[in-house]
């Protein structure tokens, strides 16, 4: 029996959780089924190690130069993938594209496959702490937010515990739903996830309350960052009065409404701030603040840094 081979290229603060995620299911398959179905190995640009983000280091097999194709390549990637930006890397991805084999990316790695040039025409995802501003970087590409896409010969993932539903995913294809049930089982994993599954958790469990009206007058905020809602419109969208709702905030969540909604658009300039290039101007009004000093001012007094300070740490 001739072994299904998975490549794992590894970047510089790749995210150990997608990685371990997409590789463990292949070996569980291999003892579940008694079989050496699957076999892996991994890579790196020099093939010395490589640090996660979480600070520990695996050691790769190879070096990219010494791999010339690959069945299925996966680009594991994590924080600050979207600076990776390697000419030899990128050409040796083109490379292997051109071979014929699967081409794929775990959590952040889509970023790379997107620099070289490799999902033009295709569907994809991102985690989506990147999905915004990725979507904004490249407007040419068709990005979803569900949890993992397969077109054709490529592959993204979201990342986290969804490389996991992936390869489950995988496995049901290439060697039926027993196996991979009884793999999902070994990792108690009780459901597995389709791909159009969404990667976020429902509002209620993110939040940590129930009531429908909190619930639906959060969901507005969400849907209106750049532009916010004034707080009566909000209200009447919900069915209360402004002071009903007031009520309702700090009954469940000890702030007024306004405040969450500022702290709702701070949060994510944070994350535009440490995932993109764009200037800090258009940040600030892509969350809804009217000037950059203004934005610079509350992004203080709630973060205790300034947004330039903020994406120095960052970088």
């Amino acid at each position: 029996m001739t072994s299904q081979t998975y490549t794992f290229f590894l970047v510089p603060n790749f995210s150990m959780m997608a990685f371990t995620a997409a590789v463990e299911p292949l070996r569980s398959a291999n003892r579940m089924s008694g079989s050496p179905l699957y076999d892996w190995a991994v890579i790196s640009r020099d093939g010395g190690p490589v640090r996660a983000s979480n600070g520990l280091e695996v050691v790769p097999q190879f070096a990219m130069s010494d791999v010339e194709s690959c069945e299925t390549l996966f680009i594991c990637a994590g924080i600050d993938a979207h600076r990776f930006d390697d000419r030899p890397t990128m050409a040796w991805l083109r490379k292997i594209a051109r071979q014929g084999g699967m081409v794929g990316a775990l959590c952040t790695g889509t970023h790379l496959l997107a620099k070289a040039g490799l999902l033009g025409g295709y569907q994809c995802t991102i985690h989506w702490e990147d999905l915004e501003t990725f979507a904004e970087e490249h407007p040419e590409l068709n990005v979803t937010d569900d949890i993992f896409e397969i077109d054709r010969n490529r592959i993204t993932c979201s990342g986290g515990t969804a490389a996991l539903d992936l390869m489950l995913h995988l496995i049901t294809i290439e060697q039926g739903a027993e196996l991979a049930g009884k793999v999902s089982e070994q990792f108690i994993h009780e459901r597995i996830r389709e791909s159009h599954d969404h990667q976020r958790m429902a509002l209620q469990s993110r939040v940590g309350v129930s009531d429908p009206k909190l619930l639906a007058a959060i969901g507005e905020m969400e849907a209106n960052l750049e532009e916010p809602l004034p707080l009566p419109e909000i209200a009447d969208a919900v069915v209360l009065s402004t002071r009903q709702l007031e009520r309702l905030f700090k009954k469940h969540l000890a702030r007024t409404p306004s405040r969450y909604y500022r702290e709702l658009r701070l949060h994510h300039a944070r994350l535009m701030l440490m995932q993109g290039s764009a200037s800090i101007l258009s940040i600030a009004l892509a969350a809804g603040f009217v000037s950059a000093s203004h934005f610079s001012r509350r992004y203080r007094e709630y973060f205790g840094r300034t947004p330039r300070e903020e994406r120095r740490v960052a970088g």
